[in-house]
């Protein structure tokens, strides 16, 4: 018996967790099926879910077929829980792409195939819904082969000399073994499927059972298991809390053997293992590789961590772009505090912070149904019924050259000295910090608090005190006292010469504001591309030669725009095509900000008072300490300058 974990991942309204239901039910795990518009679908158990008749959490079923132990992972289908979504998919051996055979591919897929494309998972597709009127499996198939791939094919029953074919098109070296055959193996084209080079296509409808056994069949005949290491691995792929309020931590076992009561993280045992289905579980006394389990009662793990042999993964590629700030309403704010810090632990890309200053809470958010959702939840769970405020975007920050910032902390009986070299990063790289400092200058114990400092909290820019993303810190010397010097001392100095260097950049015009950006694709009557045109330039987006739409009379529009300009254009859009026109946007990553000038401006930022973040340093004379302006600082550094400005002016 072969063990496959595959993810369903949709478009809203595909079908998805009806698939699920319909595989779960054809397979003999399900005596009724459940139906997610009646409430009552095996894997919509939350009571949102229920009243949303949406996939919000990703859950977990169990199914037997043939050779095959599946363990299904139902993932979200909104654009706003992508994230959620995205998260999964580093834990799958396959994915099952659900297509509506009415609406093809639309925005959020094309989204989901890019995002299985990074992760490198093989992919089944079923284009569901084909018992709808004007359903064309012809019309879906080329459009599969033509937005996604050419090894997009119709796999059913029985493989035919032209299944065969095409399916040996996508390679040379099959070609040539099938022009000397006339047929593929089939360990072959189980190779090719898990090298992404062939994704199977059935057709049916999930709601009706059609086709459902059929699909069954193929995953159960063209998946294989893959091998697994002997020393013990695992991938967290989700955080939660259970009815009972009690953490749970969900991982996919990569290498070995996870037995019970083992130590999984730090000195943290894994005091039970649980297999969930659906809302309900099992406990087992180990689970093997492959295998996927929930552990009560870990604390600081995370999704996409890596324990034992297993690495962490990188930043996920969704990121959120909007920013809100939470109106309590009468409730204590720290208890708001503490129930959002909560929720980020289950979703770190929330990134709540607190100003203390203003007295705020933001939260940083993909989109309006998330932000219903949260709201909700907040309520549900907490008890705390609170609102948001209008949406902002979230925009970041960088820096154009490189600088040594230098942060000096030397209060009375304290003493550190940090110098950072920062650097301009390729975009979308995000932030990176490294050591580039002799033992003899620090030894590995500072050299450690400098590193975790940096990435203890979110390091601000100073034009709008916005995130910091696409540059590397690296420290590159300092100073310390054996007497004197403590952890903390080093926390201070590291912070300040983040800001201190950031604050000679922007003295000389090198740091820059980012904003987010769509990739959008628009569809609009021929007679209404000239109006397209316009607005899009308006928005100051740019766009791509026109092409021939879905109809003759139909344009296409590609090209990217600032999130800013036309996050509100869908109604726009709908309103002047009345309703005919297609519009789809997607974040296609920061890049400099269209209206820099006037959004520096408007948020009126001063880094010199956000005493959080000062940029200036502490220095000691006389049997006390004194501040020094951040400008003043180089003069009076104890450690001596490692790059002078040429140097600097050199790196790229």
């Amino acid at each position: 018996m072969k063990h496959i974990v595959a993810g369903i991942v949709a478009h809203v309204d595909a079908g998805k967790t009806t698939l699920s239901e319909s595989l779960l039910f054809q397979s003999g795990e399900l005596r009724k099926l459940g139906r997610v518009d009646n409430g009552d679908a095996f894997l919509d158990p939350d009571k949102l879910e229920k009243q949303r008749g949406i996939t919000i959490f990703s859950h977990q079923a169990s199914l037997h077929y043939g050779n095959t132990e599946l363990t299904l992972l139902d993932t979200p289908g909104h654009v706003d829980f992508a994230a959620q979504t995205e998260q999964v998919l580093s834990v799958l051996d396959y994915a099952i792409l659900v297509i509506s055979a009415t609406d093809g591919i639309q925005g959020y897929t094309r989204t989901l195939w890019r995002l299985l494309q990074h992760y490198h998972v093989p992919v089944f597709i079923f284009v569901n819904k084909m018992d709808a009127n004007g359903a064309d499996e012809q019309l879906v198939l080329s459009q599969l082969q033509d937005v996604f791939s050419k090894g997009c094919i119709r796999f059913g029953t029985e493989m035919g000399e032209e299944s065969y074919e095409e399916i040996a098109m996508q390679d040379d070296n099959v070609l040539e073994q099938f022009l000397d055959s006339g047929s593929v193996e089939d360990d072959v084209i189980r190779d090719m499927i898990a090298h992404r080079q062939v994704f199977p296509c059935y057709f049916g409808s999930a709601l009706k059972q059609d086709g459902v056994d059929n699909f069954l069949a193929g995953i159960d005949q063209w998946s294989t298991e893959r091998t697994y290491q002997q020393d013990f691995g695992a991938k967290v792929f989700k955080v939660s809390h259970d009815e009972k309020g009690e953490r749970l931590t969900w991982i996919r076992v990569t290498g070995g053997v996870l037995p019970n009561k083992s130590i999984v993280f730090g000195e943290q045992k894994a005091n039970q293992l649980r297999i969930y289905n659906g809302s309900k579980y099992t406990t087992t006394q180990e689970i093997p590789a492959g295998g996927v389990c929930a552990i009560p009662g870990l604390t600081d793990t995370f999704p996409g961590q890596g324990l034992g042999k297993e690495r962490d993964s990188g930043a996920l590629e969704i990121q959120p772009v909007l920013n809100y700030a939470l109106d309590v309403l009468g409730n204590d704010v720290h208890t708001c505090l503490t129930a959002l810090r909560q929720l980020e632990d289950e979703d770190p890309q929330l990134h709540v912070s607190w100003s203390s200053h203003l007295q705020e809470i933001r939260v940083q958010i993909m989109g309006e149904v998330q932000l219903e959702i949260l709201q909700q939840i907040m309520l549900d769970r907490f008890n705390l019924d609170i609102e948001f405020g209008e949406g902002s975007i979230l925009y970041k920050e960088t820096v154009t050259k490189a600088v040594e910032g230098v942060g000096h902390f030397e209060p009375l009986r304290h003493y550190a000295e940090v110098h950072l070299l920062l650097k301009p990063e390729p975009a979308g790289s995000g932030l990176t910090f490294d050591t580039q400092c002799d033992l003899e200058i620090l030894s590995k114990n500072w050299q450690h608090q400098v590193l975790t400092n940096l990435g203890a909290k979110e390091q601000l820019g100073v034009l709008t005190g916005s995130p910091l993303t696409d540059m590397s810190i690296t420290l590159v010397g300092g100073r310390f006292s054996n007497v004197h010097s403590v952890g903390g001392d080093f926390r201070e100095a590291t912070w300040r010469a983040v800001r201190q260097g950031l604050m000679e950049l922007k003295q000389v015009g090198a740091c820059q504001l980012l904003e987010p950006w769509y990739r959008f694709r628009l569809e609009v009557g021929t007679d209404q591309v000239g109006r397209a045109m316009n607005d899009i330039q308006r928005m100051s987006g740019s766009f791509d030669t026109p092409e021939a739409g879905s109809a003759n009379e139909m344009t296409v529009l590609t090209g990217t725009a600032p999130v800013s300009e036309m996050q509100d254009y869908a109604q726009e859009v709908n309103a002047y095509t009345h309703g005919q026109g297609q519009f789809e946007c997607l974040v296609d990553g920061y890049r400099p900000c269209h209206n820099a000038e006037e959004v520096i401006a408007e948020f009126d930022y001063d880094p010199v008072s956000d005493l959080d973040n000062t940029p200036g340093s502490v220095f000691c004379a006389h049997g006390a300490g004194y501040p020094v302006h951040w400008d003043e600082v180089p003069e009076m550094a104890h450690f001596p300058y490692v790059y002078s400005q040429d140097q600097l002016d050199e790196i790229k």
